[in-house]
This record gives structure tokens, C-alpha cells and sequence, in this order.
């Protein structure tokens, strides 16, 4: 029966069945629920039962309105079914103890010279851009724990820089903790960033943390009070983008380009353009791309992020259109790559091509395995190609396979 989970591969459940499973137990109906997301009681209607994708906004505006966990929809993390896949998931609980021990630093661990643990975070801030996630999580529980100790026993302008390195570290674990979907991990590990980032004395590094912090008020749909903290870094940053450093650019632009995601999942059209013009001026004056504290801020990130913002609002004829004049160089990290693939597959598919859409997701296997095998919106896309293909392509069923999906 087309739209029914257990015509799936592998009988794994869609996220409108869990949606649908979690809105009966607390006694809703469809209509209920749509007046609280709120959004149309035709769009839970169709998601439910398969015949249209989720969207993140859609599940996190779900989450809010039944008090479940993103993860309770989506059903993340996700246990790989081979070794090598699970292998990541084994390093959490080394993570978990090293940001649980933020404030007693082990005294038998005797911290390298400074300069070796610059270039241990600048190896580990590498792998987060190539979205090399196992790698990075086997590297980052001893360097936090050495980090920790030699920030804690530092004193003078070494102390600055060592808790501005363990505050990026830090951001490591977030970017695990979200692919991965450890939702809670995620949490934590954004108020170790903010409190290493503090002593850091660096502004610059506190705002980039504020815009950091805004992802929980997208998980939440809390879009007004993320609009409302992403305003405040821009006025804390300076309101002038013609007066701003290189480095306070790229904080102005990532907070217009994350305005830009709020506002489209707010189904603020206007608003959200808006802001990605902002955006893109403040990429022209920057003059290329950079990664100022890792946002990866420039013209590419701009280009990517209006695809990212026209699928969010359902519109894949837009997202394509967009694409189709966009100029990704090969130079941006993969984890960028990635995510703009996983969302221009999803703007194919709701343009009508599920060639071009499954193709895609290849693309964003190339560039970024480890981040495409673990995001709900790649397995969504790939559940509703699934449903969609009377005769499922061989490409389909092997990606599907790679998925954990067999």
C-alpha cells in the first residue's frame, strides 16, 4: 500500500508514522495538531499518512507542539548495522565524561606545549570541515581532557588562547552531537563553548557563540526568540558592515544567513530573502570566502543557503532555479558541499525530478558520507523516492542499502 511505512525498506518507520503515532497517544487530532504548530491540517494529513516529505521545520514545530524530543520523530540517533558505521557512536560516551569534567581538570594528564595543541584543534577543526566525524570523535575526548588541565593551569594572554582553543574543540562535539542526532550532548556541549569562549576574552568568539546557541531556537521553533538573539549579535557586532572587520563580517553575514532559515521556516518569504541579501553584500565587501571561527562565511555559503531557505518553504522550482545559477567552487568544505546537496535533492524532488534528486544524494554521499548517512532529511528523501518509483531503480535500492535501510 503506497504511504504505509512498512512498504519501506527494511520496514524502518517514516517520520509522519511516529508524527502520527506520538499525536494519538496524546489524544489529538489532525486538526489539533495543525492549529498548534501551527500549519495546515492537509500538511499533517499528507505527512502522516507518506504522501509528502517532513521537513525539519515541520518536525521541529511537531516536537514543540507534542512535547517530544526531535529524536522521539525522527527516531535519531541511529545505530549503524555494520561495524565500521557503529564505530562512531562508541566514542559518545568518552565525549560525554570529558564535558561533564569541565571544571576538574585531571591532574595526572600533563598538557603538551601550546603550540602542539593549537595544531591538534586546528587537525580537529579540519575534520569537522570535512565532516571526517568518526575521526574527529575518536580524537576529542584525550584533547579535551589535556585542553581542560592546561587551560585551568595557564595564567596571561596563554590562558586567553587556550580557552579560546578548548571553546573550539568544544565546537566539535556539536557538530557530532547534532549529525548524530544526540540531541542532549548537543545541549552541553554549547554551554562548555559559551563558557570557554567567555574566558577567552575574544567578543568576536562569544557573538560566534550566541549564533551558535541560535540552532537550539530552530530545534525548539522558537523562531521569534531566535530572530531576537540573532538581531542582538548583529547590533553587538556593529550595525555597519562597511566599518566591520574581515573577521567581524563573516559574524555579521552567518547571523543574516541564519535569520534568513528562521524566517523561512516562520514562512516569511519576504523576510527571508531579505536577509539573504544582507548576507550577500556583506560577502561582497568580505571579497571571497573565509572561515572566520569556523562559519565559513562568503559567497558560497550565500549561494547555498538560498537553496537551503527556498526548501524550507516547500518551494523546490525555486531551490532548482536558484541552483542552476549558483557557482559552488570545489574549495568549499565538505561540510558545507554536503549540506547543500542533501538540500537540493530534496528541492528536486519537490520539483517533480526524482532522477536528479537520487542523483544528488550521491553527490552529497561523495562529498560527505558520514554527515549523509546520519541526517533524517536524506532518508526521508530517499522513503519518499521509494514510495514514489513503481520500479525501484537499482540506484535507489543500493542507496538505500548504504543507508542501513536494506
Amino acid at each position: 500500500m503506497r504511504g504505509d511505512s512498512r512498504d519501506v525498506p527494511g520496514g524502518e518507520e517514516r517520520i509522519g508514522r511516529r508524527i502520527a503515532s506520538a499525536r494519538k497517544l496524546r489524544g489529538l487530532t489532525q486538526h489539533q495538531l495543525a492549529q498548534r504548530v501551527p500549519c495546515s491540517k492537509s500538511l499533517i494529513a499528507q505527512v502522516e499518512r507518506g504522501h509528502k516529505p517532513a521537513t525539519q521545520s515541520l518536525v521541529a514545530g511537531v516536537a514543540r507542539a507534542l512535547g517530544v524530543e526531535i529524536g522521539t520523530l525522527t527516531g535519531q540517533p541511529y545505530m549503524e548495522p555494520d561495524r565500521r558505521g557503529a564505530a562512531i557512536h562508541e566514542h559518545i560516551p568518552g565525549i560525554r565524561r570529558a564535558l561533564v569534567a569541565w571544571d576538574l581538570p585531571d591532574e595526572d594528564v600533563p598538557p603538551r606545549p601550546v603550540d602542539q595543541l593549537r595544531a591538534d584543534v586546528k587537525r580537529a577543526s579540519s575534520l569537522g570541515r570535512r565532516a571526517r566525524y568518526a575521526q574527529l570523535a575518536d580524537m576529542l575526548p584525550a584533547l579535551l581532557e589535556e585542553l581542560t588541565r592546561a587551560a585551568h593551569i595557564s595564567d596571561g594572554s596563554r590562558r586567553d588562547e587556550l580557552f579560546a582553543l578548548l571553546s573550539e574543540a568544544y565546537t566539535g562535539v556539536t557538530a557530532i552531537a547534532y549529525t548524530l542526532g544526540y540531541f542532549d550532548l548537543r545541549s552541553l556541549a554549547m554551554d562548555r563553548v559559551a563558557w570557554a569562549a567567555q574566558r577567552s576574552q575574544d567578543p568576536l568568539r562569544v557573538a560566534r557563540t550566541q549564533w551558535q546557541r541560535s540552532t537550539l531556537f530552530l530545534a525548539s521553533a522558537s523562531y521569534d526568540k531566535g530572530l531576537m538573539l540573532l538581531e542582538r549579535i548583529r547590533r553587538d557586532v556593529g550595525e555597519d558592515p562597511g566599518a566591520l572587520s574581515p573577521a567581524g563580517l563573516s559574524v555579521y553575514g552567518a547571523a543574516h544567513l541564519r535569520s534568513a532559515v528562521f524566517a523561512a521556516r516562520a514562512a516569511d518569504r519576504q523576510t527571508a530573502f531579505a536577509h539573504i541579501d544582507h548576507a550577500r553584500e556583506a560577502a561582497r565587501l568580505l571579497g571571497g570566502d573565509a572561515n572566520h571561527y569556523g562559519l565559513e562565511f562568503g559567497p558560497s555559503n550565500v549561494a547555498i543557503h538560498e537553496i537551503g531557505v527556498a526548501v524550507e518553504m516547500y518551494d523546490g522550482t525555486e531551490a532548482v532555479r536558484r541552483a542552476e545559477r549558483a557557482r559552488i567552487p570545489p574549495t568549499v568544505a565538505p561540510v558545507r558541499l554536503g549540506h547543500y546537496y542533501i538540500d537540493l535533492a530534496r528541492g528536486w524532488l519537490y520539483h517533480g525530478d526524482r532522477s536528479k534528486a537520487l542523483e544528488t544524494l550521491y553527490s552529497a554521499r561523495r562529498v560527505a558520507p558520514q554527515m549523509t548517512r546520519n541526517h533524517p532529511m536524506v532518508r526521508e528523501t530517499v522513503r519518499m523516492l521509494v514510495d514514489l518509483e513503481r520500479r525501484r531503480p537499482g540506484g535507489l535500492s543500493r542507496f538505500a542499502g548504504w543507508l542501513g535501510m536494506p
